[in-house]
């Protein structure tokens, strides 16, 4: 609820007054705006199956002044005020779009006795979703969990992993083989799952961890990643054979799972970012550094010191300078390349807020030896 609470119109919403990331239960107002949420939605959607009100990590629920009011009437609990919110949403749901049926996230219900979750009516009106982007879920506890849920009532469970995201806040590059081991280990909780329960997967696919997080993968640098992880849950494993039907899919001849150096370069959609996208976070920042602070020319005759009173040993800036310079032209082309093809599918915002992220730091440092070189020698004539 973060992009809507943080606004100003939306902050009396909240479930604790200086936190925007969990709404206030208690408020009809509340009930409005996600009902209108829905509605906007369902608008661009009409023919839904399922829709996903979400409801998870709701981590300061029950900490607002209203909540713990109600908390000390008797046998309230903080897990009866979950399942209240969430069967207010659903009902809400069903009575507009009867013929869709709610998802919802599980971490909240996991704790959760049978006899509460039985008791509560949620399980007639929603399916849960459960996620895991672990490569070692726990394959029996995660079985256990589906056929506790489907003994409270649920009549369907869905699984959740992830073919991007999930394996750090400012992670640039995709590792397909995290993600396809995750695939493979929801496979067999799928196999071991009692018949007839499990609705469907989700993959999901990150941008951010939270609203006010960097960006994690971009779409397009993912998307080898999405192809294995669903070859792989369409043909219930991952083979040599399903391998090579990824690698003609996206016109890559050579795709690899376990490591981010990817030698080929692809005809899929969004390719040449992948590309140029890899060669910024393998080479920028360590191509800069190995100039800036392993060069013995830089650190030992244009150093900060050096720089601030633009001294500078005119044979030494020989050795120097040609690289520099060099380094910075070929930089400026691939960046200038990327922005080009990030343009052509990300907002301008999008754009600039990952060229801030990855590239500016390390290619500012490099603009601004140049340019402090430039001044030195300027100062010597």
């Amino acid at each position: 609820m973060e992009f809507v609470l943080k606004h100003r119109e939306f902050a009396h919403l909240r479930e604790v007054k200086a936190l925007p990331n969990a709404l206030n239960p208690h408020k009809e107002e509340s009930l409005a705006l996600v009902k209108a949420m829905i509605d906007q939605v369902m608008a661009l959607h009409e023919d839904l199956q399922w829709f996903h009100i979400g409801c998870d990590e709701v981590y300061y629920l029950g900490e607002g002044e209203e909540s713990k009011q109600w908390l000390q009437q008797q046998d309230n609990t903080p897990e009866k005020l979950c399942l209240s919110h969430i069967k207010a949403v659903a009902t809400c749901l069903a009575s507009s779009y009867p013929r869709v049926t709610p998802i919802v996230w599980d971490d909240m219900l996991r704790g959760m006795s049978e006899e509460t979750l039985a008791e509560s009516g949620v399980p007639q009106l929603v399916q849960p979703m459960i996620w895991d982007y672990a490569t070692d879920i726990d394959v029996k506890g995660k079985v256990q969990l589906v056929e506790k849920y489907h003994r409270c009532g649920f009549s369907k469970v869905w699984f959740a992993s992830a073919f991007k995201g999930a394996t750090g806040v400012n992670q640039s590059l995709t590792l397909t083989g995290h993600h396809l081991r995750n695939q493979l280990e929801w496979l067999q909780v799928a196999s071991r799952s009692p018949a007839g329960v499990l609705e469907g997967i989700a993959l999901t696919g990150w941008q951010r961890y939270d609203h006010f997080s960097v960006l994690c993968e971009l779409l397009p640098v993912a998307i080898p990643s999405l192809a294995v992880c669903l070859q792989a849950l369409k043909n219930g494993g991952y083979s040599e054979k399903v391998k090579e039907n990824v690698e003609k899919l996206l016109g890559m001849s050579n795709l690899e799972i376990d490591t981010y150096m990817s030698t080929s370069l692809g005809t899929f959609p969004g390719s040449n970012i992948l590309t140029l996208v890899t060669q910024v976070s393998f080479y920028l920042k360590s191509s800069v550094d190995e100039l800036l602070e392993r060069n013995r020319y830089v650190t030992g005759w244009f150093s900060p010191y050096h720089r601030k009173r633009k001294i500078i040993h005119p044979i030494m800036m020989h050795h120097f300078q040609p690289d520099a310079v060099s380094l910075l032209s070929k930089w400026n082309a691939v960046v200038q390349d990327l922005q080009a093809a990030m343009e052509q599918v990300f907002h301008r915002c999008a754009v600039e807020e990952w060229m801030e992220e990855n590239v500016h730091p390390s290619l500012q440092k490099l603009q601004q030896v140049v340019d402090d070189l430039d001044e030195a020698i300027k100062a010597q004539n």
